[in-house]
């Protein structure tokens, strides 16, 4: 079993946040790309399949090479669909992270060289190039990265040069949190500058005696008292979970092939507490503990005979100590969160970084 990191941060509900943190500026975005090419230089490890022969075929036509897709051998080759993040206001000459996939019967890209590779927005439009060295993931190696290795050729035309207006999109719809910064941007300008047209959406009017990059840069830095979404953080490479104490979970039950996990809310009276594993519904061993938390409401977290009781709803941080008890595998533990995560069970978004 691998051993694996968590990290508790204990934070409040409400707290100092500034109008950057809880919403984006219409227009300013980044932009998806994505294009297919080939790996060269696997040890063994690539394709067989007809469409990479026939990609090599016509990559090698290019250089007047005539051979048939029929002869070629060669299972150090692989297909791969290749994407990249276009960062808002990227020039030409800066280099991008890509993601690299392979989309045939490969074993493995990792080392393998990516040749130079057009990336395309969804226009049809070329807007990047990519090559280089291909670092596969630990657990997935037919998946990897290339740090830097693309390079923006063609760029967004947008321009904020002579915008007179911004317009903020909230990233949660919240109408006090939209009223309270319309108020806020008013009384620091002293005038009616900002206008809420519906409970994500505020409008505001550049003051003529500033440019509009410092009026974006004041807006942005104005802070709020508001809800902020708790997220949870995997880091797949270096096998790191990281979350928010205070993060919680909502009734559930999830049935995988070595273990099942019951999250259950119940009232229990003293009586009960007899038996408060069998008065929860939970089929737990002979060798399970339970112990009495004051108050009426019980909730438990029950992952096969590992038994976690909390006084308040169960938490994120709650299941990952009943897992480490169960010295599960740091996937099974993350496959787990994803699941939740998708079944809507965890308050809170997940992000996955490689």
């Amino acid at each position: 079993m691998k051993n694996f990191l968590l990290t508790l941060f204990l934070a409040v509900t409400v707290y100092g946040q500034t109008i950057k943190d809880i919403s984006n500026i219409v227009g300013i975005r980044e932009n998806q790309l994505i294009g297919h090419g080939l790996v060269v230089g696997l040890a063994g490890t690539g394709d067989k399949s007809q469409f990479t022969m026939q990609s090599l075929q016509n990559l090698l036509r290019n250089s007047y090479i005539k051979i048939p897709a029929s002869s070629i051998k060669s299972k150090n080759i692989a297909t791969v669909m290749v994407t990249a993040v276009l960062p808002p206001f990227a020039r030409q000459g800066d280099k991008l992270k890509l993601s690299v996939s392979s989309i045939g019967d490969a074993k493995s890209i990792d080392g393998g060289q990516l040749l130079l590779t057009q990336l395309k927005g969804v226009d049809g439009k070329v807007y990047a190039l990519a090559q280089g060295s291909i670092l596969a993931n630990d657990n997935i190696k037919t998946s990897g990265l290339i740090y830097k290795g693309a390079i923006v050729e063609n760029e967004l035309s947008y321009s904020l040069k002579d915008e007179k207006f911004i317009t903020l999109s909230l990233l949660e719809h919240d109408a006090k949190i939209a009223s309270t910064i319309e108020d806020k941007i008013n009384d620091k300008y002293g005038k009616k500058l900002a206008v809420a047209y519906d409970t994500r959406t505020i409008e505001i009017a550049k003051p003529d005696t500033m440019s509009i990059i410092r009026f974006i840069s004041e807006i942005q830095a104005i802070k709020i008292d508001s809800m902020m979404k708790s997220k949870i953080i995997i880091d797949l490479k270096k096998e790191i979970i990281v979350a928010g104490a205070n993060i919680t979970i909502n009734p559930v039950t999830i049935s995988r092939k070595n273990f099942t996990i019951r999250i259950k809310k119940s009232n229990l009276s003293d009586k009960e507490w007899a038996d408060p594993a069998k008065n929860l519904g939970l089929d737990v061993g002979d060798d399970t503990r339970v112990e009495k938390i004051p108050g009426a409401l019980v909730t438990a977290v029950d992952i096969d005979n590992a038994l976690l009781n909390t006084k308040e709803q169960p938490t994120v941080s709650d299941l990952l100590r009943a897992m480490k008890t169960m010295k599960l595998d740091i996937m099974e533990i993350i496959e787990t969160i994803k699941m939740l995560d998708n079944l809507g069970a965890i308050n809170a978004d997940v992000e996955m970084v490689r």
